[in-house]
């Protein structure tokens, strides 16, 4: 049986012989094979077996789309909507992903999302989501219905086969072990997973906490099981310039008991519904930690709980900074 050039690629690398797979992926590609294209570009954004170049990824990702492959299509609306390799561009963006909706049923769902969205020409939100005051000082306010049903379930579909059981590096050894405060299944939805619908959703993130979208991490989803918690803890992180000023909680199903967000040291807990946000501030005027903020996800009962996060950062942060792609 015939088998493509492009079956020996992986073999290749595992043997250590990334040249002679980049060799043979180059020559598929200069022969119009959307899938070589597609490889080249993909390793452009990994930076492994080719050094990471968001702007040859995006050349590659152009002419895979322009041969016909569906999957470079919508990793080419997120990366022209977040400015990878290029200024972020969302009229682009959503031309883009018009254009793939007429051959795609999946661009086609989330081209219906967006334009159910209250958006304006940019992408950015009509209006400032409201909110109510659960605390003042510490800052801590929930935000009612910020996601409809529709986006909940969107961004559940996005993480799941993504999931997986929170890691962490073991400061003693350097490997890899389960992480011991948060007990949880999770993913995070890097640059090139970041489609247009949840690129709205992250800019409606920093409209709601007055920050610009470019200080946010990338959207993490977390899904716990019963017995499974988030134990007391800060989202600060020790030792770096650029800290997590703020933290925005968003809760996607109800179907669980328990799992509430406890502030213990504000005698605060909120059990939020599907579509909720909860945004609190992680740092005192002094731009130090605060300790009020610690807080938990008490363990699950009974049933599964979905929630996303976003940390926001001070100032601009590096969304390809330790995140893959």
């Amino acid at each position: 049986m015939d088998t493509s050039p492009l079956d020996r690629v992986d073999a290749l690398l595992t043997s250590g012989q990334p040249d002679a797979a980049v060799d043979i992926v180059r020559q598929a590609a200069a022969a119009g094979d959307a899938a070589a294209h597609f490889r080249l570009a993909t390793w452009h954004l990994i930076g492994d077996p080719l050094p990471r170049n968001l702007q040859a990824a995006r050349r590659y990702l152009t002419s895979a789309v322009a041969i016909g492959h569906v999957d470079a299509a919508l990793m080419e609306v997120a990366l022209t909507a977040n400015g990878g390799g290029a200024p972020a561009d969302w009229p682009a963006a959503l031309a883009l992903l018009e254009r793939a909706a007429a051959g795609d049923p999946l661009a086609a769902d989330h081209l219906r999302l967006v334009q159910a969205m209250k958006l304006d020409p940019s992408g950015l939100p009509l209006a400032s989501p409201s909110a109510e005051v659960l605390y003042e000082k510490p800052d801590v306010r929930r935000f009612p219905s910020f996601l409809s049903a529709a986006e909940c379930r969107h961004i559940a579909l996005a993480a799941q086969d993504l999931l997986a059981p929170a890691l962490v590096a073991d400061p003693r050894t350097g490997r890899t072990i389960p992480n011991p405060i948060r007990v949880a299944d999770e993913a995070v939805i890097g640059p090139t997973r970041e489609d247009l619908v949840i690129r709205a959703i992250n800019r409606r993130i920093a409209t709601a906490s007055g920050t610009d979208v470019a200080q946010g991490e990338a959207l993490t989803i977390l899904r716990y099981g019963k017995g499974q918690q988030f134990k007391p803890h800060l989202d600060t992180l020790p030792a770096v310039l650029n800290q997590r000023g703020w933290t925005m909680l968003i809760y996607l199903n109800d179907q669980y008991h328990g799992g509430e967000t406890l502030f213990p040291r504000l005698d605060l807990k909120v059990k939020g519904r599907p579509g909720d946000a909860l945004l609190f501030r992680n740092l005192t005027d002094d731009g130090s930690p605060d300790p009020a903020t610690i807080h938990a996800g008490l363990p699950i009962e009974a049933g599964v709980k979905w929630l996303c996060t976003r940390w926001i950062r001070q100032e601009p942060f590096d969304p390809w900074a330790g995140v893959p792609a």
